[in-house]
């Protein structure tokens, strides 16, 4: 009897807990002995590449690698199949829509079904290709927890820790020194990285692109932490942070194929705003960048992508194509792949996790 191929691709920015869902479903596929699991190298450029770069999926592969980050079989956040980039002769780029190729060349390979591990930009690809024909489960992923339909994605507790981690270290210094730290992390147009960040470490401040900030606010919460030059304060900003009436710190990208812009450097306009509003206290920043995506998933991650590599798999063995696995109120779900890609899952400025803060007494700048 012929095997049933399932192929399985990780797209966008990596994050710990990838290689946890590839365990998930390779250890339960091994339940249906006719299913064979295999993973595409840099998402769908594995398929579309000449030669490709189609590799098995077994017990070797993935023994251990629930603990590790990134993931095994690679990961693009450029490019597609349906913005495919060309270098022409002149040395200039453009892109093709190979999304038909694609279809063939799965077809060519016997592929069953695919499961793609992404987040927002992965899953519209998702849906695109499902609207074409092609049997496809989507897996949410990114650190920034920006993705509807779900409660979490995995990735996001772990880059939380990580940043909290910092913070707590950032704390002594600003102490010894009597200084204003400002800590700028990631999470794109969400402040959900920041937000928990800021709770968890104890911020007077937590700048969230979701509430503009007015400068002076911001210098009035400093200045009741400073008494005769003595005190200190953290301030914790998310990249896409923004004064009201202006606009994000970012800058286009000439990565081939890389379509969003580069956000980061707020935390420097910020401190350069503070000076200029007559801020006395002297100012440093740090910018985690890629720190937080990196290493090995927490508990939680691990559990939770887990969970939804196993789910994932069972919804191709229940052909429910065209959706995605969810974690909702402590449980693991399916939802529509377009339920999960119609909004862009912002913080709820009316939130009881924004209520807290503010019960904490920190100030949003507003």
């Amino acid at each position: 009897m012929s095997k049933k191929k399932l192929l399985v691709l990780t797209g966008g920015g990596d994050c710990p807990g990838l290689n946890a869902v590839l365990r998930g479903i390779v250890k339960r596929s091994q339940q249906n002995p006719e299913w064979e699991v295999y993973g595409s190298i840099e998402a769908y450029n594995g398929v579309l590449s000449d030669p490709q770069e189609i590799v098995r999926l077994d017990n070797k592969a993935i023994a251990g690698i629930h603990v590790k980050g990134g993931t095994i079989i690679k990961t693009t956040n450029k490019g597609g199949p349906f913005t495919w980039p060309v270098k022409h002769e002149d040395g200039t780029w453009s892109s093709i829509d190979r999304s038909d190729d694609l279809l063939n060349r799965l077809d060519d390979l016997g592929i069953t079904a695919v499961i793609s591990i992404g987040g927002d930009g992965s899953q519209r690809i998702s849906q695109k290709l499902y609207e074409r024909g092609l049997d496809i489960v989507g897996v949410p992923k990114t650190i920034d927890n920006d993705l509807s339909g779900t409660d979490f994605t995995f990735g996001f507790q772990t880059a939380v820790q990580i940043a909290s981690d910092s913070l707590d270290k950032l704390v002594t210094t600003a102490e010894s020194h009597h200084r204003v730290m400002i800590m700028e992390v990631m999470g794109r147009a969400a402040g959900w990285i920041a937000l928990h960040t800021a709770i968890s470490g104890g911020a007077e401040v937590c700048l969230i692109p979701e509430i503009p900030y007015d400068i002076e606010k911001i210098k009035q919460r400093i200045d009741q932490r400073y008494h005769n030059g003595k005190g200190f304060a953290h301030i914790v900003m998310a990249e896409g942070a923004k004064p009201i009436g202006g606009d994000v710190v970012a800058t286009k990208s000439n990565e081939v194929g890389y379509k969003n812009v580069r956000l980061g450097g707020c935390a420097y306009r910020l401190s350069q705003e503070l000076k200029d509003a007559g801020c006395e206290a002297d100012i440093r920043e740090t910018v985690l960048g890629h720190i937080q995506r990196g290493g090995g998933p927490i508990a939680f991650d691990r559990v939770l992508a887990l969970q939804f590599g196993v789910k994932a798999f069972e919804m191709v063995l229940e052909r429910k194509f065209g959706r995605m696995v969810a974690y909702k109120h402590n449980d693991i779900v399916d939802v529509p792949l377009l339920e999960a890609i119609s909004t862009y899952n912002y913080v709820n400025t009316d939130s009881y996790l924004v209520k807290t803060a503010r019960g904490l007494g920190i100030s949003f700048g507003d």
